[in-house]
């Protein structure tokens, strides 16, 4: 049988991995120094608990799990009949399937919130980064298996924390080295306008439809509008918007903003109230990498969002799909019977990230040409490869990271080859005169330099 993996997920070897360390090792790390503490969720969630959270759309790419031992069932005609239905359209069966994939990690904490609220402090801001899994697609970009990195602060509805997750996006594709564009909308703004052209009962339809914007078009957001039954009225109404142009947060001209909704709107003028709290606290963030703008057409089309929302994208290279996303959702926790609970968060999608560092070189080139292993102990016989273990437990001790060439067979120019084909730094070659004199031939193979070392020595040398 010809191995092969499905589409859509991806093998990473030992140098994709060390790239992919370095970049949740920036993230987590900025996660932390702004107070989020982790939390995992399983893999797997009742499928109760995911459908219904994301659309219709979103429903469909959930990964279903077929219920085990099904072939036990005593009731067999129900479950071939269910299967039948399945076969005409999506559905869920618990007879066929009661657990999922996890789509996403948002909604798995809020569920994890609901159940363990008497053991948190609020509000409460966790960190998460676990892969998540889409029957999507596959296309560049597009993965059924993919990380994810969330960080979330709900039980406060205050909008400092949109400012805090900015400074956090700011320093942590600062550090990344990433050129992006933050795209900013407010899905109050986008009610208050569903409100004024005639359709509140659509908001849903109409931000699924120009959220598609940049794959369909205008004239594909238009059709889509007028098949959810969007009067023609409403969708002349809504084409100065859906052709806004995208601008600079601090160029917008708010009081525009404020005299379209006033009167007209309540959730559109708090959507624009809001949309003013962020510009005017953005200039003390002291932004430094972000270039930051105003998309009206952003929706993000996940149901959950209800305030502020989120898009980065690359400013560089041809990747042009969002590498983070996020926002702020009122009620999620009210699905599992927790009322008044918002929250808001953001989510890098780190398989994206990595694409974008690859095609733009961003990746230190000391990553590439860098191994775990700081020192390979090196040797021409079984006893001289005995002593080598009491060696590397001395420098083990030390949290230095080493290793002993395995094969007694090889000789010492074979032993120094896999040292450099693995990019270890340094060998430590161990003879019986080594062993007399407890010094041994320390080389550092960038530089060729070498020298008669003790384990004393080599040890603080390394730290």
């Amino acid at each position: 049988m010809k191995p092969s993996i499905p589409k859509g997920t991806r093998d990473f070897g030992s140098e994709d991995m060390l790239k992919r360390q370095y970049i949740f090792n920036i993230i987590k790390r900025n996660f932390e120094l702004f107070g989020y503490s982790p939390i995992e969720t399983p893999s797997m969630e009742n499928i109760t608990t995911l459908t219904g959270k994301y659309g219709d759309e979103g429903d469909q790419l959930i990964f279903k799990i077929l219920n085990s031992r099904i072939h036990e069932s005593k009731n067999k005609e129900a479950l071939k009949k269910e299967f039948d239905l399945s076969l005409e359209s999506s559905r869920n069966s618990e007879e066929l399937t009661e657990k999922a994939l996890r789509y996403d990690l948002t909604v798995p904490f809020a569920r994890y919130v609901v159940m363990n609220q008497h053991n948190l402090v609020f509000p409460f801001k966790r960190y998460q980064i676990q892969p998540v899994w889409r029957a999507d697609r596959p296309q560049k970009g597009r993965y059924r298996e993919f990380y994810q990195c969330d960080a979330d602060v709900i039980g406060s509805d205050a909008l400092i924390n949109e400012l805090e997750l900015i400074s956090m996006m700011d320093k942590s594709f600062s550090e990344l080295n990433i050129p992006v564009v933050l795209k900013v909308n407010n899905r109050k703004i986008l009610s208050g306008i569903a409100e004024i052209i005639g359709e509140p009962s659509k908001i849903i339809d109409i931000t699924v439809a120009i959220d598609k914007l940049d794959k369909i078009g205008i004239d594909g957001v238009n059709i889509e509008l007028k098949e959810k039954n969007i009067s023609d009225n409403a969708i002349a109404k809504l084409q100065p918007f859906i052709n806004f142009s995208i601008i600079p947060l601090d160029d917008l001209h708010l009081p525009a903003f404020k005299l379209f909704f006033e009167g007209k709107s309540d959730i559109g003028f708090s959507g624009y109230q809001e949309l003013e709290y962020l510009k005017d606290g953005i200039k003390n963030l002291g932004i430094k990498h972000l270039k930051i703008e105003l998309d009206i057409t952003l929706a993000r089309g996940l149901n959950y969002y209800t305030g502020t929302i989120f898009e980065v994208k690359a400013n560089a290279g041809t990747f042009t799909p969002s590498i983070l996303g996020g926002g702020r959702y009122d009620d999620l926790t009210g699905i599992f019977g927790l009322k008044n609970m918002s929250g808001v968060g953001i989510s890098f999608g780190i398989d994206r990230i990595y694409d974008v560092m690859e095609e733009l070189n961003l990746f230190p080139e000391s990553i590439s040409n860098s191994s775990t292993t700081k020192v390979l102990f090196t040797h021409f016989d079984a006893t001289t490869q005995s002593h080598c273990l009491q060696l590397v437990a001395q420098l083990r001790a030390n949290n230095i990271a080493c290793e002993i060439y395995p094969d007694l067979t090889k000789k010492l120019g074979k032993q120094f080859e896999y040292a450099d084909k693995k990019h270890i730094s340094f060998v430590c070659t161990v003879g019986s005169e080594e062993i007399e004199k407890k010094t041994y031939a320390f080389k550092e193979l960038k530089t060729g330099q070498q020298q008669q070392l003790s384990i004393e020595q080599i040890i603080e040398k390394l730290t």
